[in-house]
């Protein structure tokens, strides 16, 4: 029979990259954790692990493994919080999605408040398309996933979208380039280097189309599905990019940009999927009021 201490022990090595940080992690001598993962090979009969130079590598073998062991202490951490809720005890662990295609500066207002509300809540962030997050919230994996939409046609999930609220967009680019845009907004974008959304955000097709509707029609250099990307080549001068008004100030100081103007007719909307209609989990319920009181609703 697996032995599933043994079977932790690899998950850790596996998950933290070396034996060193699993150690360390687990407050065990590297020595012991090394002997419980040849226990494991041993058992299965296969090499798990292969070292290359100084590192260690998962084997093909291996990242099978891993991926059950995955399964395994996920459903085990998710075993141990439903019993807990039905023994009346206090869950304070908050499994959370984020859509890749939310922005970082985004998605850090939205979690903030959920720590803020209790000093003992512990947020767990898993960041990953759509899809895969929902898939992820109907096996009750997660208590929650933040997107830029409400649970999409044809997605057989059944779960609430909740409204977080909508921003609108502002245009950012580095100081010289901006003072040359300065003036006449929206039309000093037409032939202007720009940075937009990849295809898999929501707002990139309505950006496009409130351009095309103002007869602008800049220079579209570069496509990012990481809005965080797009934002140090924005940084660097190679065009204007758009992020939502809500942070617009924030990117602006952080990055050292400057804003040339906004448009309140392109709206990027959030929102808070739950497998329950009516929220419950304090540390969600302190997501969803905090984004109401900062975003459009």
């Amino acid at each position: 029979m697996l032995n599933y201490k043994h079977l932790h022990y690899f998950w850790l090595v596996a998950r933290e990259g070396s034996i060193a940080k699993a150690s360390d992690r687990v407050h065990i001598t590297p020595q012991t954790i090394s002997a419980q993962i040849s226990l494991l090979e041993d058992h299965l009969g296969k090499a798990l692990f292969e070292k290359v130079g100084r590192n260690l590598v998962l084997t093909s073998v291996g990242k099978q493994v891993l991926k059950y062991a995955d399964d395994i202490f996920s459903l085990g951490n998710e075993l141990e919080q439903r019993v807990r809720a039905a023994s009346g005890e206090p869950s304070n662990i908050l499994q959370l999605g984020i859509a890749n295609v939310v922005p970082k500066t985004i998605a850090y207002r939205l979690i903030s408040p959920a720590l803020k509300s209790n000093a003992a809540t512990r947020v767990v962030c898993r960041e990953n398309d759509l899809k895969e997050l929902l898939a992820e919230l109907a096996l009750h994996r997660l208590d929650i996933v933040i997107a830029d939409g409400p649970i999409p046609a044809g997605v057989s999930v059944k779960g609430f979208s909740h409204p977080l609220g909508d921003s609108g967009l502002s245009f950012l680019a580095r100081e010289d380039l901006a003072n040359t845009l300065k003036g006449d907004f929206p039309r000093s974008l037409n032939g202007a280097p720009m940075l937009i959304p990849g295809g898999n955000n929501r707002i990139r097709a309505r950006l496009l189309d409130w351009l095309t509707e103002q007869q602008v029609f800049p220079n579209l250099v570069g496509e990012f599905d990481d809005s965080a990307l797009m934002k140090v080549f924005g940084q660097d001068g190679v065009g204007v990019f758009p992020v939502p008004s809500a942070i617009a100030q924030e990117v602006a100081e952080h990055y050292g940009v400057q804003i040339i103007g906004a448009t309140e007719q392109v709206q990027e909307q959030f929102y808070a999927i739950t497998v329950e209609r009516k929220l419950k989990h304090p540390a969600v319920l302190a997501i969803t009021n905090s984004a109401r009181s900062w975003l459009n609703t």
